[in-house]
C-alpha cells in the first residue's frame, strides 16, 4: 500500500442490507469492493489490489468463507492479505473453524461499528508491519 493511499477492502457478504450498511460505513476509511459469492470474489481479487478482506462465513455460490480463506492462505500471491471473519454463527466450533481456515480475526454479528472499524484497521496495520 502506497503512503497516504486509501486501503482497499474486499467485503464478502451475502446479505444485501449488510452490504449497504458496510459500504456506507467503510467508504470513509477504505476503497470498498463488494461481492457475495466465490466467482465474483476471485474476479475482484484477480483484477484489483486488495489490502484487507472482511469475510462473511455464509455466502452464495459453491464455497463458504472458510473455504475461500483456506484457498487464499494457501496461495503464494494472496496469503499475506489479512482476513477478518464475520459471522452470525458464534459457537465455539465456528471460531475454531475460522482459526483453522486461517482467518486472522473472527468477529460475530451483530458487531459494534467502532469495534469493526478498529479491528479492520488494526489487522491492516499488523499486516503492514509483517512486510517491513
Amino acid at each position: 500500500m502506497a503512503e497516504n493511499a486509501i486501503p482497499a477492502i474486499l467485503v464478502v457478504e451475502d446479505d444485501f442490507e449488510n452490504q449497504k450498511f458496510l459500504k456506507i460505513f467503510l467508504k470513509r476509511s477504505f476503497e470498498v469492493k463488494m461481492c457475495d459469492n466465490d466467482e465474483e470474489f476471485y474476479n475482484i481479487l484477480n483484477n484489483n489490489h486488495i489490502d484487507i478482506i472482511l469475510m462473511d462465513i455464509s455466502l452464495r455460490g459453491n464455497k463458504d468463507g472458510f473455504q475461500l480463506t483456506k484457498e487464499l492462505k494457501a496461495s503464494e500471491k494472496f496469503k499475506n492479505i489479512p482476513i477478518v471473519g464475520l459471522s452470525a454463527h458464534a459457537l465455539r466450533k465456528d471460531k475454531d473453524n475460522a482459526s483453522n481456515a486461517g482467518v486472522d480475526v473472527f468477529l460475530t454479528k451483530p458487531v459494534d461499528a467502532n469495534v469493526l472499524l478498529n479491528t479492520l484497521l488494526n489487522a491492516l496495520e499488523g499486516s503492514t508491519k509483517k512486510l517491513l
